[in-house]
């Protein structure tokens, strides 16, 4: 298998895969490789794994096209194409003019594909497909300018870069509309959001952007479009001590939390309350591992104890293409009768 992930994280992503018991073979800027693992979607740091890749070789851009269209039309045989499938081409952007190749290759193989099968050609999609799952298509990934990789089947673990919005507030407004497509919702109009550390209110501003009404809790100040926004509520208050009030029986469909805090503290202090107690239908939080192993982090998010093994099954943890050093964790609480 091939796995990408974001250039710098290849030796955590190998230590991850060696902690499922897969190893790495060799490596470069944004990928790694390795044999015989199957896929496995708990994974955090893949953004795509393409199954069973044959490697090709080639010095010319039409040597390289010719290969892979041979490759494509011989796995297509007995396959009917009838609806729009994804024929993505990728490789480091760190490898200096390789993008220039990638896309002289691309065009090349495209006009083969038009002249052999016109029909299959029009349904072609160039991007990675949305959500996260199986997919079936053309992936194709460069590891220098005459090897590549090609596989007809990949899985797609969410993540995408995001486009900005001008009245953002921060940066961190991209980590949770991506969050977004890996969970496979987002906050809808009418539907109520705690934002817990919402200064300056990237976070909030995306939910109120989605039509949502928010009570961000901070005791900074909210700033761009989050500032006086008539969707969102700004609290001064601490987040490690907000709790919903349990007499009104305040309940919010969204748990949102991004903290430059010790991620072990969020844990006990607010996602162990938060989804013990059923006060969120699902959640969106950030966790910090730039001063603790993330390796072990994962292994403890995993493990028998977490809150989210226990109330929240089918979570997801994620590397996003706008994570730095954190993670960003999705999921929705089960209900309060089957937690014990």
């Amino acid at each position: 298998m091939l796995l990408t992930c974001q250039a710098g994280f290849e030796s955590l992503l190998g230590r991850e895969l060696a902690a499922t018991g897969a190893a790495a073979l060799e490596s470069g800027p944004g990928w790694v490789r390795t044999e015989g693992a199957a896929f496995n979607e708990t994974l955090a740091f893949p953004w795509l794994e393409l199954m069973a890749p044959v490697e090709v070789r080639g010095e010319s851009v039409n040597a390289l096209a010719t290969r892979v269209a041979e490759f494509f039309f011989t796995s297509l045989k007995g396959e009917r194409v009838e609806a729009d499938w994804p024929c993505v081409w990728l490789g480091p952007q760190e490898i200096t003019g390789l993008g220039r190749r990638i896309s002289a290759v691309e065009s090349a193989f495209g006009e083969l594909l038009k002249k052999k099968l016109s029909r299959v050609a029009k349904l072609a999609m160039r991007d990675v497909p949305r959500g996260a799952g199986p997919a079936r298509g053309l992936f194709v990934y460069f590891t220098d300018f005459g090897r590549l990789l090609v596989a007809r089947e990949a899985f797609v673990h969410g993540q995408r870069r995001m486009a900005d919005d001008d009245l953002a507030p921060s940066r961190s407004y991209l980590k949770v509309e991506e969050a977004y497509i890996v969970l496979g919702r987002e906050p809808a109009a009418g539907e109520t959001v705690c934002d817990l550390g919402a200064a300056p209110g990237g976070w909030s501003y995306s939910a109120a952007r989605h039509g949502a009404k928010v009570l961000a809790i901070d005791n900074g100040p909210l700033k761009g479009g989050a500032l006086n926004h008539p969707l969102i509520e700004h609290r001064l208050a601490d987040a490690f001590r907000f709790a919903p009030a349990a007499v009104a029986g305040e309940h919010y469909q969204w748990l949102f939390c991004d903290m430059l805090e010790e991620p072990h503290h969020v844990i006990q202090q607010i996602v162990h309350p938060w989804l013990s107690q059923g006060w969120c239908d699902r959640f969106v939080i950030n966790l910090k591992f730039g001063r603790v192993d993330p390796i072990a982090l994962l292994a403890e998010l995993h493990g028998a104890e977490s809150p989210l093994v226990k109330f929240a099954p089918g979570f997801r943890i994620r590397h996003l293409y706008h994570d730095r050093e954190e993670f960003t964790v999705v999921g929705e609480v089960k209900p309060r009768m089957d937690a014990n």
